[in-house]
């Protein structure tokens, strides 16, 4: 069991910098493609074939979580297409409107799953654990050298690739974010009544422990996530120079 090691504004660096750096790759990727298959349709559907197990994940959460929830679905797809404004919807799933607390669990399903999924295969099958620990440490040599031994492990591409296409697909959408902002005008409202009937520090000793473990948590997945992205864009990178020139 990692040790206590976060804070919220090292969470929210650690995904900030994941943003950045999925959409370099993804950016990347899509630029090697376009140039090996010089086909923009063709690069789009390799592109959203190798993600294709991230988006069968995110769209499959949204379509259980509204089933579980009492909430009627209508059009479900996996096939990635062209919207307005000329970007790639991998998926969707429709849902009927409903309240703001089942929408949130709706949208934020993908997220919960994804974090599930690749920390599992991040800690129990590619062995990221040692460098989680090593890159809160600082011990950037150490972490050079576990990255070296991980291609020995059994079927390790197999779930580098599920760990990677899984991380690169979960976090939620515009769309999947529409209730974020009432729900934590809600919770805010709450704290806030909590304080002025002098429960919140009762109430904030009560959520402490478990706040802990899901923001150490969530900084494993990002650690995770951010690895596995970091290992593909700079090799990306390289490549797409070499062969734009």
């Amino acid at each position: 069991m990692l040790e206590s090691m976060g804070s919220p504004g090292l969470l929210l660096v650690f995904f900030l910098v994941f943003i950045f750096v999925q959409r370099w790759l993804h950016a990347e990727l899509q630029a090697v493609l376009l140039i090996l298959t010089r086909s923009n349709q063709l690069s789009i559907g390799i592109f959203s074939l190798l993600l294709f197990p991230g988006v069968v994940l995110h769209e499959g959460s949204h379509y259980l979580t509204a089933r579980l929830l009492g909430v009627k679905t209508g059009r479900f797809s996996i096939i990635p297409s062209i919207v307005p404004g000329g970007k790639l919807r991998m998926g969707f799933v429709e849902t009927a409107h409903t309240d703001l607390f089942r929408d949130t669990i709706i949208g934020i399903a993908p997220l919960i799953s994804g974090c599930i999924v690749v920390a599992y295969l991040g800690i129990y099958r590619l062995g990221f654990s040692p460098m989680v620990v090593q890159l809160f440490n600082g011990d950037f040599p150490a972490i050079w050298h576990s990255i070296k031994q991980m291609p020995v492990i059994p079927d390790f591409w197999l779930w580098f690739y599920l760990a990677f296409t899984i991380s690169s697909t979960m976090l939620p959408s515009s769309s999947d974010r529409r209730s974020w902002l009432p729900i934590s005008l809600f919770i805010g409202v709450l704290a806030i009544f909590f304080i002025l009937a002098g429960v919140g520090e009762v109430v904030f000793n009560i959520l402490f422990p478990w706040l802990t473990i899901l923001l150490d948590s969530l900084l494993v997945v990002m650690a995770i996530s951010l690895g596995l992205h970091l290992i593909l864009a700079f090799p990306l990178s390289l490549i797409r120079l070499v062969f734009s020139h």
